[in-house]
This record gives structure tokens, sequence and C-alpha cells, in this order.
């Protein structure tokens, strides 16, 4: 059966097309169903390994899709069925995101272990295709995908189509996939129009449109001495339309530093206004494409940045990279010539930056809170500045327009049930979405206990929110505080130190049905906090290191243990 497509010259309004798009969708669902054909309907698994929810709001896309042309698609997260369950799949969609250092999202790893054992089922009788989302600016880029689409089809499962892989603009890739793939396992030719889930949203405002927010507050939280600068921000988000709950991102869309523009102007002999706008609100000008890297080893005859690129040792470019920005290789390798045109052909665009919120949407429903790290330092003889964390701090007052647009992060929420005890840990700016999980349990009236892990360098310079802290505790709102501050003392101490020297206590409250959260840097603070815990585990609760590395995974899959790392 052919399900019905609107012509391109249809004259209807998008928001008209999107509408009869859908009502045909539905249409064409009744009469599969009302032809007797619904309980033949292909069954299609679609599962989706997601560390902040985008994988997941794609993966339910495309559901939607599948719905619209007769199919029974039954989605899961990739933590909800075992190797068991999936070796019985006929028909399988996966869409996965990366994250760390090419790494498996959390609710992954349990099956992909699985799924990577000598034991693993062949699965010769399975057909898949799988979506992979990433970032380019990482080298491992869209890793987690790659590994599922080579291992299955070790298994002797059969490619319905090449692995597609997104960088951070992934909509319009995505929706050719969904009507790609799909549409072929119905049979039908038609593209049925489907509203995404960011297009349901109240707002007209999200990461297509940008909100212009305005800012309230830019407050520094680190001492004046500190060898560190981190500062509050309050947005206002009012008329929007906007809501936010605790655990979500808000996304900026920074604009670049007027200083770094010039001199990268400079250093390719052009000038012109136009340039200069295009640079400073368009393009990446911070972190070297790998075409820029490649063409200004090329053009300069640089042998040793050349013999990194021929030797595709990932790592030791990385080493060289390191403190190295597109204005440097431009300076270090002065005959690398370009032309404006040849140069801006090489960028890519500028992108928005996440930050993990640190308010309550509840308690702050027209401004949103940031806890931000300003990035500052020296390399190769010349200042160098964060992107987006500079934007904030030093080229925003209240009449600049703060672009802006929320990710929501449908995992790394406080528990539904305002009874059970919350342990956080979130060292540096790790803390920001805690004081939002706090100020969320304080309007909810949460009777759970609360306990935070929180450190820093020094105390006395990098203690930050000290005053909410201490009152929160005063009030009974925060049950326990236990601080590590590495520098204070000869020998470092760092949060994970704190939980194994309160191991029984911290064992007690998970035993009381305690979530478990963590967030920060994922490349070491993150692993070090997991293996603290699993030897908790293993002490306090009389555990194997089997037993242990079992407890936790079934607290990830419960959802009781979450991370927000980067």
């Amino acid at each position: 059966m052919k399900t019905h497509q609107l012509p391109n010259d249809a004259p209807y309004s998008d928001n008209q097309r999107a509408w009869l798009g859908g009502f045909f969708a539905g249409l064409h669902s009744q009469l599969v169903q009302n032809s007797g054909n619904a309980q033949t309907a292909c069954t299609i698994h679609i599962l989706y390994g997601s560390q902040t929810g985008t994988a997941e709001s794609v993966a339910r896309d495309a559901v939607k899709v599948a719905k619209a042309h007769g199919l029974n698609p039954v989605i899961k997260s990739m933590d909800e069925i075992d190797a068991d369950a999936l070796a019985k799949m006929e028909t399988l969609l996966i869409v996965t995101s990366t994250y760390g250092e090419g790494e498996m999202p959390d609710n992954a790893q349990m099956l992909w272990s699985a799924v990577q054992a000598d034991s693993m089922a062949k699965l010769e009788n399975l057909q898949f295709a799988v979506l992979a989302l990433g970032d380019t600016s990482y080298d491992l880029f869209c890793q987690a995908g790659i590994d599922w689409d080579n291992r299955l089809a070790e298994l002797g499962a059969t490619r319905l189509q090449t692995r597609v892989d997104c960088d951070v603009e992934f909509e319009e890739p995505a929706e050719e996939w969904m009507h790609s793939v799909i549409p072929a396992l119905a049979g039908s030719d038609a593209i049925i129009a489907i509203v995404s889930e960011d297009d349901d949203e109240k707002s007209q405002f999200n990461r297509k449109n940008p909100f212009p927010a305005k800012l309230l507050v830019n407050r520094l939280l680190t001492a004046e001495n500190s060898s560190k600068e981190t500062r509050h921000y309050e947005i206002s988000i009012a008329g929007s339309g906007l809501s936010y709950e605790a655990g979500d991102a808000l996304c900026v869309v920074p604009t670049n530093c007027p200083e770094l523009v010039e001199s990268i102007l400079k250093a390719i002999n052009c000038f012109g206004s136009e340039y200069e706008d295009k640079l400073r609100t368009q393009l990446e000008i911070k972190s070297p494409s790998k075409e820029l890297l490649q063409e200004i080893a090329m053009r300069s005859g640089n042998q040793e940045l050349n013999g990194l690129l021929l030797a595709n040792d990932k790592e030791t470019l990385s080493d060289y990279l390191w403190g190295r920005d597109t204005l440097d290789l431009l300076l270090q390798n002065p005959t690398a010539e370009f032309s404006a045109a040849e140069f801006m052909a090489l960028l890519k665009p500028l992108q928005h930056r996440a930050y993990s919120i640190s308010s309550s949407g509840k308690a702050n429903p027209e401004t949103v809170h940031l806890t931000v790290a300003s990035v500052r330092y020296d390399s190769f003889e010349r200042p160098h500045k964060g992107v987006c964390s500079t934007f904030l701090a030093d080229l925003t007052d209240e009449t600049t327009e703060i672009r802006c647009f929320f990710t929501p992060n449908k995992v790394f929420r406080v528990p539904d049930n305002n009874d059970l005890p919350i342990i956080m840990v979130g060292p540096g700016t790790g803390i920001a979405p805690f004081r939002a999980f706090l100020q969320e349990r304080q309007t909810r009236g949460a009777k759970g206990k609360n306990w935070l892990f929180f450190g820093d360098r020094n105390a006395a310079t990098d203690f930050i929110y000290r005053d909410e802290l201490e009152k929160m505790g005063n009030s009974g709102l925060l049950n326990r505080l236990d601080l590590a501050f590495s520098r204070d003392q000869e020998e470092k101490i760092y949060v994970q130190d704190k939980m194994r020297e309160h191991g029984a206590e911290l064992f007690a409250w998970l035993e009381q049905g305690g979530y478990f959260f963590v967030c920060g840097d994922a490349y070491r603070m993150a692993k070090d906090v997991d293996k603290a815990l699993h030897d908790v585990i293993a002490t306090h609760g009389n555990k194997s290191e089997q037993q242990a590395i079992d407890y936790v995974n079934q607290l990830k899959k419960d959802k009781r243990y979450v991370r927000d790392v980067y």
C-alpha cells in the first residue's frame, strides 16, 4: 500500500504541511489496521545508547516515522535488554552517541560488554542499521556507533544500509537516515512529515532558533588570588516560553574574541569588515579543523606536522596540538598562505557550548543560572582564552544578546520519590547541577537525605557557593557535606578519597534506595570515582569484585547511578 506524499509545490505553509503529513500518516496506519494486517506488521527494534538524552530523542523520532509507515516499532534503552534478547531480534536500528574518549554511553556499557564476549551468539538472522551521533572536534568521532556497526557485522548480521555518522548539527542527516532505512523496511517510497520532539515544544525557541536572552548577573565566585576563575551567571529567559528541569543543560551560542579575529586576519594578510563579521559570528577559529591542519602542513612543508598526520598517530598529534590554536599554527607556519575564501572554507561552523544548569526551574522559572570556569592560559608566548567561557566573562553585559536554548537530560534527574536519599559527587564546576538539585529538593519539600562531595584546589580561594552550602547545612536541607581540597596539604586529597573514608555510610545510603550522581571531568575524576564506588561496595557490602560490578550495573539499570561528565 502506498502512503500519501505532499507535492513540493502544494500551496500550504510548513505547519499545514506537517499537519497534513501527520493526518495522512494516521490515515495510512488506520487503513493497515482495518485491512487486517496489523497483526502481521513488521516489528523493528530501536535501541538507543544515550548519555544526555539526545540519542533517545532521535530514537523516539524514528519510532514516529516507523509507526507512520505501518511498522511495529519497539524502542528500548540499551540497558533494558540483554544479549539473549538481542540474539532473538530480526530487524534492529541503533541510535547511539559517543562520550569521553570514544566510549559507550553509560546505558550501553552492560550490553556492549556482553556483545563483545567470545560467547556471544551469532546474529545471522539479524538485519541492522546504525546512526551514530558525535562531534568531529574529538579524535574518536562517533566511535561508539563505529564499534556497534563493526561488531554486529562480525557476528554475521546484515547491514540494511551504510552507517551514518552525524556531527554536532545532526538533525538533517538523522532525518535522511530515518527516511531512507524505515520506508524501505515498509516497502514504501513515501516520505511522511514527522513533527520532531523539539518542534512539539510550546516555545518557538530551540536549537535552530536560539532565544536572545539577557544577562542579569556576572559574579566572580573564586577569590581574586585563586589559581582559577569561576563565575556565577544569571540569565533572564522571561517572555521566552522556555522552561527547564534541574539536570538539564543550557546551550550558549558565543561570538569569537574580536582580538583573535583581528590577529587571524592579519596572519593571512586579509582585511575587510565582511570577513571580520563572518569570523566573529559564524566560524570556529579557536580549534583548527582537520582539513585546515592538513592544508597548513602541506602548504608550509612542516616536516614534523606532515609526519604526524601521515603516521595517523592520534595521541602524538594530540600532544603536538596541546596548547596550540589556529592562530599559533598560522604564526608558526608563515609560508602556508591562504586567500580569505580558501581559509574560511577550511573552518567549521561556530558551535554552541553546553553548560550544566545550576538552578532549579521550579525555584527560578524566569532565570537560568550557570557556573562556569573561565578558560585562560598562556602558551607559545601569547595569551589564550576559551571561546564561550570568556565570551560570557568578558564580552557580555546587560545589553548583550546571549543566544541560547535548552537541552533536556531525561536521565540526570532528581528522583521522583522525595523520600529517597541522594548522593552527589561534584568537584569544581561539577557542583552546578547539584546546586540545582538542592534547590529542587527544597522547593518540593522533599524529606529525603542529601549528601554532597565537593572539592577543588584550595579552600581559602576555591570554596565556591560556601555561604549557600553552609546555609543549606544549617537548615537541614544538606545533611552531609564532605570536602576535598587537594592542595591544602602535602598529600593530595580528592573526592574519591572522601568516598572511601566514609564508605560504610555511603553503602548504607545506597542500601536505603539512594541515588548516586556524578558531574564533572570525564577523563580522570569520573573514572576515579567509579573505581572508588566499586571498592566501597565490595568492602562494605562484603562482595567479590564481580558481585560489586553486578551491584553497580544494577544501579545503572535502575537509573540510580547517573553521570553528567564531559
